[in-house]
């Protein structure tokens, strides 16, 4: 049986073997088969200048890119030079001159077009489009900017239901807060498989549980994205939350019907987490088998809510969680463990997403 053979069917499907946590090989491959086939989220509009620097999945894949940006509109292209591989524009400021790489004066205009370089008179065969600056997918959702290195699929097939979903959300109202990041030890999977199912929340976080209505949790699958839902205690009176057959933006505002908290996961490594107070975002970033960098980007909509609901204490949840998964990472290479089974009621979203790693580790 191959460790990415995972039954469709939850009730009878075993999960991934401990090998794809555990071995160099994978981890490197996840890196290509999974990662530079989608979308990487890679900062807001706001920072961005005519020419402005970013890496996609920086510390993992560590592609430098180069967002251009004229009034509203904007594309991306490769931030190395085509001569010999210098990164050409290092911060945005005093960069709207134009593209100029800094180490033998190769010069492109804001499209990537090759338009000079000193000392070719003689080449033969020159210019060529290898030599222009290659273009890097790349989409905007409200203020957040995307990028990817070669999408599987276009970003609407990755952030599409979580837009649909969300269209009463006041984005225009999210500032940005902070900015924190955590290591983990553990492979970037297990954090992303804790966060993918309730089910632990009676068991590990004492704070949240009391937070939220355990029995109402519900989760929607989607084919590259799934949502997850709590209700605030006490339970609304509706008895609870079918998320199934709720279309959020039918509602006004649906933390004014006693929701606590809406947890979208964007595969592979994406956490969109909206509170009455507004968002927060984790940026989950593989360094290697057994260590992950989690990136927190908080943005405030509201501070009179800040102690509300599910999002009053995530420092405390986030350590809660980063211990039992580090825990579970010293368990997943015991010689007497391979593979686990799933809760057909609790953990559809983790069989979800091995899946999804199947597929893309498959394809």
């Amino acid at each position: 049986m191959s460790i990415f053979d995972i039954n469709p069917d939850i009730r009878q499907a075993q999960t991934l073997a401990s090998d794809f946590y555990t071995d160099e090989k994978y981890f490197e491959q996840s890196k290509e088969k999974i990662f530079a086939r989608s979308w990487q989220l890679v900062g807001t509009k706001d920072e961005i200048k005519t020419l402005t620097p970013r890496t996609i999945l920086e510390d993992s894949l560590d592609e430098p890119i180069l967002i251009v940006r004229r009034g509203e509109n904007f594309h991306c292209l490769s931030n190395v030079c085509t001569h010999r591989g210098n990164i050409l524009i290092e911060d945005a400021s005093g960069a709207d001159g134009g593209i100029r790489c800094r180490y033998h004066g190769r010069r492109f205009d804001l499209n990537g077009k090759f338009l000079s370089m000193p000392e070719f008179e003689r080449v033969e065969n020159f210019p060529t489009e290898r030599d222009d600056l290659p273009k890097v997918p790349f989409g905007v959702w409200g203020n957040f900017t995307f990028a990817s290195i070669n999408p599987l699929a276009p970003l609407e097939s990755f952030i599409g239901e979580m837009r649909a979903r969300l269209d009463w959300f006041d984005f225009e109202k999210l500032k940005f807060a902070s900015a924190k990041d955590y290591f983990v030890r553990a492979h970037w999977a297990l954090y992303c498989e804790n966060y993918l199912e309730g089910f632990h929340v009676p068991f590990v976080h004492q704070s949240l549980n009391q937070a939220i209505d355990y029995g109402s949790y519900a989760i929607e699958l989607f084919p590259l994205s799934s949502l997850q839902t709590a209700l605030s205690e006490p339970p609304a009176a509706a008895g609870g939350l079918n998320a199934a057959e709720t279309r959020l933006s039918k509602q006004p505002n649906p933390f004014d019907q006693n929701i606590a908290a809406f947890y979208f996961f964007v595969f592979p490594n994406l956490m969109f987490n909206f509170y009455p107070w507004g968002l927060s975002v984790n940026i989950v970033k593989p360094l290697n088998p057994r260590r992950t960098k989690i990136s927190f980007l908080t943005f405030i909509a509201d501070e009179s809510k800040i102690r509300q609901s599910a999002g009053a204490d995530l420092e405390r949840v986030e350590l809660e969680d980063e211990a039992i998964v580090e825990n579970v990472q010293k368990g997943i290479g015991s010689r007497f463990y391979s593979r686990g089974r799933y809760s057909p009621d609790r953990e559809q979203g983790t069989h979800h997403f091995h899946r999804l790693i199947a597929k893309f580790m498959n394809d």
